[in-house]
């Protein structure tokens, strides 16, 4: 009976640091400590995104048409606001939300270079 439960609670560790383990890693840009395959991949996988598929993905739901306000796509808003607030005030915008938009719009995942690249491409179509 002992070695049965000495058998149990061993099972039971395992399955208990199993679940608790962590499921990835963070890595700040520029830290060489953070060189694993996973990290590596992430970071491929987020990269090379240009504004305009950042854009259909995610932004177009709304730009498009001009829904709740925001500044619809090639009707000339986007370069107004450009005039307004400048480049700066359109990332503040887009990354910290705005009116009915959530921070990072629809792309949660979205690094700061990919959003202005999205702004960028929103602005050279307008």
């Amino acid at each position: 009976m002992v070695l049965a439960t000495a058998v149990n609670a061993a099972a039971d560790r395992d399955a208990i640091i199993e679940r608790i383990k962590p499921h990835g890693q963070i890595c700040i840009q520029g830290d060489d400590t953070c060189g694993t395959p996973a990290a590596a991949a992430a970071a491929t996988t987020s990269a090379g995104r240009s504004g305009a598929d950042i854009y259909n993905r995610s932004c177009a739901a709304c730009h498009a048409s001009g829904i709740l306000g925001s500044p619809k796509f090639g009707d000339g808003a986007m370069t107004a606001r450009l005039n307004d607030h400048g480049m700066d005030g359109l990332m503040a915008n887009a990354i910290n939300g705005i009116n009915a938009m959530p921070p990072r719009g629809t792309c949660n995942d979205c690094s700061d270079d990919e959003i202005q690249s999205t702004i960028q491409y929103m602005l050279d179509n307008d």
